[in-house]
């Protein structure tokens, strides 16, 4: 299993985390993704497979998105990996739980 360097977000993920910051006054996108991961996270199903594209000029290191409590994010994923029934790989699994949980957040607010 193999952990993730670098994150590149889709253009749609992109314009739900604008959208997200505006109605939230969140300004670090990276903390909308924590969320966004949390949310996907606590759903005990697995998330459906998505061909995501990484098309917009958004970007940032798996550091920054999990800040100081990164080992703890990159756990949670790993577990609930190893739980699932799942033959996507560790970077598809994440990238469908980011995606779902953006979702979820944007459908809340």
């Amino acid at each position: 299993m193999q952990n993730i360097d670098i994150i590149r977000l889709s253009e749609k993920q992109k314009q739900q985390l604008i959208i997200l910051k505006r109605k939230t006054g969140i300004e670090n996108w990276n903390v909308l993704c924590r969320w966004a991961l949390c949310m996907s996270l606590a759903d005990p199903t697995t998330p459906p497979k998505e061909d995501i594209p990484s098309d917009s000029n958004v970007e940032m290191t798996w550091k920054t998105l999990g800040g100081e409590f990164e080992s703890a994010y990159l756990a949670a994923v790993k577990i609930s990996l190893n739980k699932s029934n799942s033959n996507l790989t560790f970077n598809e699994y994440f990238r469908c739980h980011l995606s779902r949980g953006m979702s979820i957040l944007n459908n809340k607010w």
